[in-house]
């Protein structure tokens, strides 16, 4: 039997306006993530934003 994963909360990346879900690591501080990964937060100021 397959169980089926619950639908996690997602997000848009500030910078390229991809969507990223919820994860284990950033429970704490979900309200305050921004970017998707590392790489995104270091072009946050070679790219324009997004809307």
């Amino acid at each position: 039997m397959v169980r089926k994963k619950s639908p996690r909360p997602e997000k848009l990346c500030v910078v390229y306006g991809r969507p990223f879900q919820w994860r284990k690591k950033r429970e704490k501080v979900w309200d305050e993530v921004k970017y998707r990964n590392e790489r995104c937060r270091r072009e946050r100021n070679k790219r324009p934003k997004t809307e």
